[in-house]
């Protein structure tokens, strides 16, 4: 199997400009709407086939699919980007490196799937979807995402490289959880005895909470958002806690998810709730190894930039494709950096060398090709 060399890059930057200039935060749903409109004319002039318009709680997702899916390229088009971020970070090119909002995560990925698609001899078994709320945590379209990775023997995730252009062979899972301490209210001043204070009960749960992290396991477990009371002369009747949780493997998010929910009070009288849960499970090395060996001698054999295979703390969509045990590989979009911050850009020189990448994976999985 060889990996056809010709790529448009022209045509590629010019593409990934039009869909950078349409803005699409995703607590906004007429941005994302209109980015849909936007991404799905792309893939159809570049696919010749028309998108399926998915919605889901107001939320806008496109899916091309060819045939019965055995490969799925996996993306998003919503960002982090509030409307009015191109009037500071236009689309611009300078000196080889591209830059805009969204630009590196993810935008360059999604067209350079459409791109690498196009270019396929065969597409069938080839199904591309691309979600609109990924950044909020996938909401409305996790269960859409792992309907259509089942069955499937390769999820290719579209996330941006890590640092020096590595690909992501795992990632951490996430859980969330808030954490409800309740008490009883009374003034402040003329009788605070009679109250029971849910703010030091949530204080005391907070630092027993954040004992749970485990370093040499790579296990952080993170209170965030915090909130008590509702004047300053009461004692507070309810209080809560935000908490983020990252782990390397299934065992870990479990032992910290019993351990939440066992965590006792401390204050007579008071009491616990605990919400949330397990967000996404870890994408754990297991999952990416056969692919990953693919995608180091598909750049052997093209004269590739060599690339090293990392494992990150965030979380993507492909965490769920690899939870399903679907073999799923990660950051095989755009090189660069800066992602949700000012300075974001894209190598542009290593867009075509992607896209060979890409187009040599989908055919190997394709035809059942092993490392």
């Amino acid at each position: 199997m060889t990996v056809q060399a010709d790529v448009d890059l022209d045509l590629v930057l010019a593409d990934i400009g039009t869909l950078v200039s349409c803005e699409s935060p995703s607590d906004d749903l007429d941005a994302v709407a209109r980015s849909a409109d936007v991404l799905a004319e792309l893939g159809e002039r570049l696919l010749g086939a028309a998108s399926e318009r998915i919605v889901l709680d107001g939320r806008t997702h496109l899916r091309w699919r060819f045939g019965e899916p055995r490969v799925l390229l996996l993306g998003h088009h919503d960002t982090v980007w509030p409307l009015g971020s191109l009037r500071r970070h236009p689309f611009r090119i300078e000196d080889g490196v591209l830059r805009g909002p969204g630009c590196f995560d993810m935008k360059t990925g999604v067209v350079m799937a459409l791109h690498a698609v196009a270019a396929l001899p065969d597409r069938m078994g080839v199904s591309i979807l691309i979600t609109g709320d990924e950044e909020l945590g996938s909401p409305s379209s996790r269960a859409l995402i792992e309907q259509e990775a089942i069955g499937c023997t390769a999820a290719l995730v579209l996330e941006a490289a890590a640092d020096g252009g590595a690909v992501k062979i795992a990632r951490k899972g996430v859980s969330l959880y808030r954490v409800h301490a309740s008490g009883r209210a009374a003034h402040a001043g003329l009788e605070p005895e009679r109250g029971i204070n849910a703010a030091v009960e949530a204080a005391h749960l907070l630092l027993a909470v954040e004992e749970l992290g485990d370093p040499v396991a790579g296990t952080t477990v993170t209170p965030t958002l915090v909130r008590a009371g509702s004047t300053t002369n009461t004692v507070p009747a309810d209080a809560e806690f935000a908490v983020d949780v990252r782990v390397r493997t299934v065992a870990e998010q479990e032992r910290v998810d019993a351990a939440i929910r066992a965590i006792p009070t401390r204050l007579p009288g008071s009491s616990v709730r605990v919400e949330g849960g397990p967000n996404r499970r870890p994408m754990e090395r297991e999952s990416s190894a056969g692919l990953f060996a693919q995608a180091v001698a598909i750049a052997e054999r093209s004269e590739l930039t060599p690339f090293e295979g990392v494992a990150v703390g965030g979380a993507s969509d492909g965490n769920f494709t690899a939870g399903l045990g679907v073999p799923t590989l990660d950051g095989l979009g755009a090189v660069g950096g800066g992602a949700h911050a000012d300075d974001e850009h894209v190598i542009v020189a290593m867009i075509p060398e992607r896209i060979r990448l890409l187009r040599g994976l989908i055919s190997a999985a394709l035809a059942g090709e092993r490392a």
